[in-house]
């Protein structure tokens, strides 16, 4: 997983509220399991004038050419709520999203976030709406996302902290997934078994015999 610690780009405002993942990747556009292939199905269902086509609607901020490279997604309450499906994560990571400034998230797409190198980071509601507006006015507007420090800057000064599980900010900062913080404990995890099957080695012997068969 791609470390994360600083980023400045620009941003998307998309100020609704509950944005489910049904929304940000409808399940019509799920036609994979790998992380690949599901960026052009990114909000379809607001980004193109018909169901399952690819005509851009230009009311949409994604089809905004002054947002084209924007990296940092500024979303209302309780984004990433309904199914827990985790493309919704890898829709935005394939679009080019590093982080979303929000005032919640739903729990499970907040976790997939962290597990795929996205940053959910948690803003007052109003902090989240007053930096949405600058976006909105200055569309090449520079915003900072700095995790070690948990702070939020924008290019005229202005800075916020920000909220993040603490083992979140460690895991993002050092690019670990949940599988990548298991194997740093492999050592461990031999010796302990080593220890186990000393001292229970009935357990082991069926397993190991039919495994050798």
């Amino acid at each position: 997983m791609e470390p994360f610690t600083t980023l400045s780009a620009t941003a998307l405002p998309l100020m609704r509220d509950n944005i489910d993942t049904d929304a940000i990747i409808p399940s019509r556009e799920m036609r994979t399991v790998s992380k690949r292939g599901l960026a052009d199905g990114l909000f379809a269902g607001w980004r193109y004038r018909e169901i399952g086509g690819r005509d851009p609607d230009p009311g949409f901020v994604l089809n905004d050419p002054a947002r084209k490279g924007a990296r940092i997604l500024i979303a209302g309450a309780n984004f990433g709520c309904g199914s827990s499906r985790e493309h919704a994560v890898w829709a935005l990571a394939e679009y080019g999203i590093r982080a979303i400034i929000a005032p919640s998230f739903a729990p499970i797409f907040q976790a997939n976030c962290v597990a795929n190198g996205l940053v959910p980071a948690i803003l007052p509601h109003d902090l989240v709406h007053a930096l949405a507006a600058h976006v909105e006015r200055h569309p090449a507007a520079v915003v900072t996302v700095d995790l070690p420090a948990r702070e939020v800057k924008i290019d005229d000064g202005a800075h916020w902290a920000f909220e993040i599980d603490p083992e979140a900010r460690a895991s993002l900062i050092a690019g670990l997934d949940p599988i990548d913080r298991t194997l740093r404990a492999e050592d461990q995890i031999r010796a302990f078994r080593e220890e186990h099957r000393r001292q229970q080695p009935w357990l082991y012997a069926p397993v190991e015999a039919d495994a050798g068969r």
